[in-house]
């Protein structure tokens, strides 16, 4: 059995802004995500249709899981990546380098450390089926885990809000055959009555309270969309600066006049961001030189290039 009070502590020390842990079994949202994926909120993300017997019960993903420990990570900067000879605006989560290595590696160690002396002596590959490490690389419902391990609630924005730093976060799991012997609770919902998120969306994305679809956001078409399909006109006369995502959501939300800067380094501003670019111009290879560590090769060069024609033509 794990202690809670460790997994807190242990959580501290390896840079997690705040950690929780709930017992595992289905998500019972199930029908919630299957009638999402029928009205096709998700766009072109078909990905997102896969596993779904996986995303409900993660017994699927680590036979004889008892616990998932969800992890939230601040990566709130104040600095600017807004380039001035682009004049355009990159989603803040996408300012430093690319998470998915940063937390998967913390998470490593952390659940190295918290399952202890049993599995020193394992490979990698015999730790795996104790438990796993999850940083948006498997069909796992993070937003549904970290309600239920007391991490925030799900905004209006469908975005996870804690009471301590707002909704500026990255989420990982931890899926562990280990019980623990407290399990944390569920926070309440404390957006009230506000609407802050809905009325700002310019595309009517948030189109009811906790309903979002995809296929309108500008976050979609700016990063998710294939760069050989054009920009939806919804998005296209709504995208204002946007190149990289979108912020508007959050950077509305009252919630997050809590909000404090990372002190995770990575997290930062990359360099190359904050000198004139020539993304027009640039060849995949300059580009894929220059943001090898960054986000912005996941739209790929002609994805960002599509998105600047895009907002050039809407201006």
């Amino acid at each position: 059995m794990l202690s809670n009070t460790t997994l807190q502590s242990l959580g501290a020390k390896y840079g997690i802004t705040k950690v929780g842990v709930a017992k595992a079994g289905t998500i019972g949202h199930g029908d919630y995500l299957d009638n999402w994926l029928k009205n096709g909120f998700h766009g072109e993300m078909s990905y997102l249709s896969n596993y779904a017997e996986m995303r409900k019960d993660v017994s699927k993903l680590l036979p004889g899981a008892q616990s998932i420990i969800s992890c939230y990570f601040n990566y709130y900067q104040n600095d600017n990546a807004e380039n001035s000879h682009l004049k355009g605006k990159i989603s803040r989560y996408a300012w430093g380098e690319d998470y998915h290595s940063i937390i998967r590696e913390k998470l490593q160690t952390f659940a190295d450390k918290l399952h202890g002396s049993e599995i020193a002596l394992l490979t990698r590959k015999e730790r795996h089926r104790i438990y796993r490490v999850f940083v948006d690389s498997g069909p796992v419902a993070e937003k549904l885990w970290a309600q239920k391990a007391g991490i925030g609630w799900q905004g209006k924005h469908t975005n996870i809000i804690t009471k301590e730093r707002g909704s500026w976060g990255f989420l990982g799991e931890i899926i562990t055959r280990k019980v623990f012997d407290v399990y944390d609770e569920r926070h309440g919902d404390f957006c009230g009555s506000c609407t802050a998120c809905m009325d700002a969306c310019p595309t009517h994305a948030i189109f009811k309270p906790y309903e979002l679809d995809a296929s309108k956001c500008i976050s979609y078409g700016t990063i998710e969309l294939d760069p050989k399909i054009a920009m939806p006109v919804k998005i296209a006369q709504n995208q204002g600066q946007w190149l990289f995502g979108c912020d508007i959501c959050q950077d509305v939300c009252p919630w997050n006049r809590f909000q404090v800067e990372s002190e995770e380094t990575r997290f930062h501003v990359l360099p190359n961001l904050k000198k004139p670019l020539q993304l027009e111009s640039m060849t995949r290879d300059t580009f894929e030189n220059q943001f090898h560590k960054s986000l912005l090769l996941r739209p790929h060069l002609d994805g960002l290039k599509r998105n600047i024609k895009s907002r050039d033509s809407h201006v």
